[in-house]
């Protein structure tokens, strides 16, 4: 039976962390061919190795730093040049503060690399995206769609955490502004905004000392009505469903992976 993506060429930026490995391999599983990219070149070539051979699916793989331009550019181009096309983009690749932290305590070189990573990273992946996509409505009248990993700091405050929460309400922004932009062109752009998931990002900070204080899980989930922390598989479901050509009328929209934390 043929998955939901069959012959779909699908980008993954942050393609060797935890959501973007989880999402490269359920595309690959529902018949997509992949584009792959991360900063870590060993880590992404061992991804490729591994979804290569479980699957035996078609994979593209650039690495690269998505901060640099350059490295959208290339990428997009990568897609129509292996494959001819570009149907998804899940505009994954992403940073955290190293530690909760008052604003003036965060290093002004640290706030920079934060928005450039997160915040100017997905601009310049949405930059060259577009084209494409616009391009495929245009000639056959089949576009494209693209999801970007925010956050659910990206839509509330994020006490200790306010250059990284400044930067997702920036990917939240142009989420919702290139939607209608693009919404009669072949294209639709959602985001999701997970809150604290069982990912390396999040579980390295378990055991660190914050304001005196020891980092737990139960701490991490306290303000989560759900009690616990989202798994890997249940935000990569949202990626799924958001990207999905079933799911063709909803564009613009931020969804909330968060345990009910944003339901007040």
């Amino acid at each position: 039976m043929a998955g939901s993506f069959e012959g779909a060429v699908v980008l993954v930026t942050g393609a060797s962390g935890g959501f973007g490995s989880a999402a490269a391999r359920r595309y690959a599983a529902e018949g997509a061919r992949l584009v792959l990219s991360d900063y870590n070149s060993e880590a992404l070539e061992a991804i490729v190795g591994e979804i290569g051979g479980e699957s035996g699916c078609e994979i593209a793989a650039l690495a690269g730093d998505i901060a640099d331009e350059g490295l959208s550019e290339q990428l997009a181009a990568l897609a129509v040049e292996r494959f001819g096309r570009l149907d998804v983009a899940l505009n994954n690749a992403g940073i955290a503060q190293e530690a909760f932290e008052k604003l003036p305590k965060t290093s002004s070189e640290e706030a920079r690399r934060i928005f450039d990573v997160d915040l100017v990273g997905v601009f310049y992946a949405l930059k060259h995206q577009l084209p494409v996509m616009e391009k495929q409505f245009r000639e056959t009248g089949v576009g494209g769609t693209i999801v970007n990993v925010a956050s659910v700091a990206g839509v509330t405050g994020a006490s200790g955490l306010a250059v990284y929460a400044a930067a997702k309400h920036g990917v939240v922004g142009l989420t919702r502004s290139v939607a209608q932009e693009y919404a009669r062109l072949g294209v639709r752009i959602n985001a999701v905004c997970p809150s604290f998931a069982r990912t390396p990002m999040a579980t390295e900070m378990l055991g660190v000392e914050v304001r005196g204080k020891i980092v737990t899980e139960e701490q991490m989930v306290r303000g989560i009505p759900m009690g616990r922390l989202a798994e890997v598989d249940e935000v990569v479901e949202t990626f799924i469903f958001a990207s999905s050509p079933r799911n063709s009328f909803m564009t613009g929209q931020t969804l909330h992976v968060d345990g009910g934390l944003t339901a007040y």
